[in-house]
């Protein structure tokens, strides 16, 4: 009976350590305060790196997170606005993104210091892949242009134009952007352009387009949402992660 006991008790504790651990974690980037979230399936696992689209750190991305853990992937979902900033109307949204897109330095900060601050949870700085949607897409590019360390960088539906004086010399991993072609937010003729760009600077990559899908094709209950070109990227991606890292 003792034996069958300590099996059982055995098969729970197992069973226990396995399920995610989900936490918010306040953290700062050159003395200013943010709030981003840490799923942890176990310590060692490979870790994405989550950058939010313009409204912020909301359920949108902690379900994407959640779908990650269930890939046996542990997530840091980094905020790039600040703790309690998460934009409701518009003109906010406008005004927080355009904020960043206007100080590159302060947007590659912040992913440096979400990515520092996951490193501080237990991610494994050499088995880390960066990705993000829509403006967040657009983070993960930049901080592809500024070197930052990783296995990989992808973006769905994420802003694609380059500003002025940078390049991708410095890239220090395989890209994989997937765009919807009808996305008139984001056009093919930045698509292409930014294709060109990376041809020029041997950066391997992968460019993907879903015909038919808008801008934000990805986000579930969205009125542009698609299934088919969701579930194809989401595949993707996880042909990726499965290619540059090892569960």
């Amino acid at each position: 009976m003792k034996s069958l006991l300590a099996a059982a008790l055995m098969v729970f504790t197992l069973a226990a350590s396995a399920l995610p651990t989900q936490e918010s974690v306040v953290y700062t980037v050159n003395g200013e305060t943010y709030e981003g979230a840490w799923y942890q399936v176990a310590p060692g696992r490979p870790t994405v790196l989550l950058a939010h689209d313009w409204d912020g750190l909301t359920d949108y991305e902690i379900q994407r997170a959640l779908m990650l853990n269930k890939l046996g992937y542990n997530v840091f979902a980094v905020d790039l606005f600040g703790q309690g900033i998460r934009p409701e109307k518009v003109e906010d949204k406008r005004q927080h993104t355009g904020a960043l897109y206007k100080d590159r330095e302060k947007l590659r900060a912040l992913m440096q210091g979400g990515l520092e601050q996951a490193i501080a949870n237990g991610a494994d700085p050499a088995s880390v892949v960066v990705m993000g949607y829509c403006f967040g897409g657009a983070a993960v590019l930049e901080a592809a242009r500024a070197g930052m360390p990783a296995q990989g960088f992808v973006t769905f539906h994420g802003g694609l134009q380059t500003p002025a004086g940078q390049d991708y010399s410095q890239v220090s991993a395989p890209l994989l952007i997937m765009h919807g072609t009808a996305d008139t937010a984001i056009t093919m003729a930045d698509f292409a352009d930014l294709a060109s760009r990376l041809e020029k600077a041997g950066v391997a990559h992968e460019m993907i387009t879903y015909g038919g899908a808008q801008h934000a094709f990805t986000v579930f209950g969205g009125g542009r949402y698609h299934k088919e070109a969701d579930l194809k990227s989401w595949a993707r991606f996880q042909q990726f992660l499965q290619a540059v890292t090892v569960l």
